[in-house]
């Protein structure tokens, strides 16, 4: 039957995108029951407890930078800050391989949550005078922390953009690569949105002059460096914890959970 009216064409596009939508479930989403929703459900929480503490973290710590000369011949200038942030995107690659990327987008959106709750706590804890007995008085708490009002900003600012950047880009490989080439869309994906990432925080840092725009440059090619060779070296992780994954609940492969 031919309907030529725009809104009977219309309507049956909408028919054949709701099909393929309704294949691609059934085919790459796994639904779980029972005993293996409840320990899928566990190791969300679990993987998001982890996101969102290394994030908050990361953002408490950048101040204190270190030396780090893994070759030999090129010296790292790095903050500890970035030690626990690659931790974000190999768990971010994970829940976007396993749940998917629903998933992924909500545990970014509760590690900002958590950041911006964080930063209130500080600023409380900033106001409170300090007792004379208190071991860190006010100056050196303003000293440590006073900093941080900007540098979560800046982290937020720069962290959901890159984060959502890593998610998206992930997942163009995926579709592309049809769930193969594992390796492949954890690279591109976390190398581009890293460098986002360094360079975004970098900028809103010396802008606020926290940081001297001298070593700008210096700071971006270390960090953005360090966080290369942190992807590179979190890859066989992330094929283990796919691995893992798919062993324990019987997945194929590119196929998700629908935990929801």
């Amino acid at each position: 039957m031919v309907i030529l009216c725009s809104d009977g064409y219309y309507f049956c596009s909408k028919l054949r995108n709701y099909a393929q939508l309704l294949w691609y479930f059934c085919g790459y989403m796994k639904q779980l029951k029972g005993k293996d929703l409840r320990r899928a459900h566990r190791i969300y929480l679990v993987l998001a407890a982890l996101f969102i503490c290394s994030l908050v973290v990361s953002n408490l710590i950048f101040q204190k930078f270190f030396f780090w000369n893994p070759f030999g011949w090129f010296q790292f200038e790095i903050s500890v800050g970035l030690l626990p942030y690659p931790i974000t995107f190999l768990i971010t690659d994970l829940v976007s391989e396993i749940y998917g990327r629903r998933k992924a987008n909500d545990l970014v959106l509760a590690g900002i949550f958590a950041s911006i709750f964080s930063l209130a706590i500080i600023y409380v804890a900033g106001i409170a005078p300090a007792t004379s007995f208190s071991v860190i008085q006010d100056d050196l708490f303003e000293k440590v922390f006073g900093a941080a009002t900007l540098a979560v900003i800046a982290s937020m600012t720069a962290y959901l953009f890159a984060q959502f950047v890593d998610i998206q880009i992930y997942h163009f490989w995926k579709r592309l690569t049809k769930g193969k080439m594992l390796w492949l869309r954890n690279n591109m994906s976390t190398f581009f949105s890293q460098f986002v990432d360094t360079m975004s925080v970098l900028v809103l840092l010396c802008y606020g002059n926290i940081i001297a725009w001298e070593k700008f440059w210096p700071l971006l090619g270390a960090g953005f460096l360090f966080k290369v060779l942190v992807a590179i070296i979190d890859t066989p992780l992330l094929y283990a914890g796919v691995y893992g994954f798919r062993k324990l609940f019987d997945l194929e492969q590119a196929q998700e959970i629908q935990i929801d």
